[in-house]
């Protein structure tokens, strides 16, 4: 086993602070010399910063039965420590329960009354993630005609991007495959005015346009025959309706 792997099966763990420290040594170790694993590290820490923050909204908007499992198993985890040890494991069990909010709340979206907020949590979270790993570690560079290809080859979809990207203070960062709820989506990435955006399509799937508040981010939602887009952008409301607006006209 590489020391990277090593450091994988650790960064859940270290982040959620109940590692020995022993283990949280090595794993601070090996982040100070590994650019990729300190870029991944980072980025569940800023998600797990994030859930902490959102938890009563996500735990509001899961199913009934699906919270009862998730408050079934936190209790029977807690029951699996000694009474020292409770405290301590209280919150990262809490947390790991709203973990499992998100990604089971995302395969169950369309059943939920709170779909559309389900949704956009979990691309907020791909938008943070994929910032975070491929722009900042690994500099993630692509022209427009290159997107463009990538989009025609993975997702058989025929798709400019917006001309001059530069008018509405867009700066093309590059693209790429997420893994969603229902399958792969497309992942465009700009900078506005050096603020992180993204503009996820979700093959075959129509919403109704609208805007909504998620994990600190904006969501912009809209449809186009059988595809949808989010624009998702930590920015005022206006700003993003702006950018959506400009977006619009292009991706269809």
């Amino acid at each position: 086993m590489t020391e990277c792997q090593q450091v994988d099966g650790l960064a859940t763990p270290y982040v959620d602070g109940v590692i020995g420290e022993a283990d949280r040594e090595l794993v601070e170790r090996h982040l100070r010399a590994c650019p990729p694993c300190r870029g991944r590290v980072l980025a569940e820490q800023e998600i797990h910063t994030l859930l902490r923050e959102r938890r009563p909204m996500l735990a509001s908007q899961a199913p009934v039965g699906l919270r009862a499992r998730c408050q079934a198993a936190a209790r029977s985890s807690a029951s699996a420590v000694g009474p020292a040890a409770w405290r301590g494991r209280l919150m990262p069990i809490a947390l790991a329960a709203s973990l499992v909010l998100v990604v089971a709340g995302a395969f169950l979206y369309e059943l939920t009354a709170h779909s559309t907020q389900v949704m956009a949590a979990e691309l907020t979270a791909d938008h943070l993630k994929c910032f975070r790993v491929l722009n900042n570690v690994l500099g993630t560079r692509d022209d427009a005609p290159a997107v463009e290809r990538s989009m025609a080859s993975h997702f058989d979809w025929q798709m400019q991007l917006p001309d001059h990207p530069e008018r509405a203070g867009l700066e093309l960062v590059g693209a790429r495959q997420c893994l969603y709820a229902k399958g792969l989506v497309a992942h465009i990435m700009y900078r506005h005015h050096g603020h992180p955006v993204s503009i996820f399509m979700l093959p075959k799937s129509v919403r109704a346009d609208e805007l909504v508040e998620v994990m600190g981010h904006e969501a912009s939602i809209w449809s186009v025959g059988n595809r949808t887009f989010v624009l998702i952008a930590r920015e005022p409301r206006a700003e993003v309706e702006q950018m959506t607006s400009f977006v619009h006209a292009a991706l269809q």
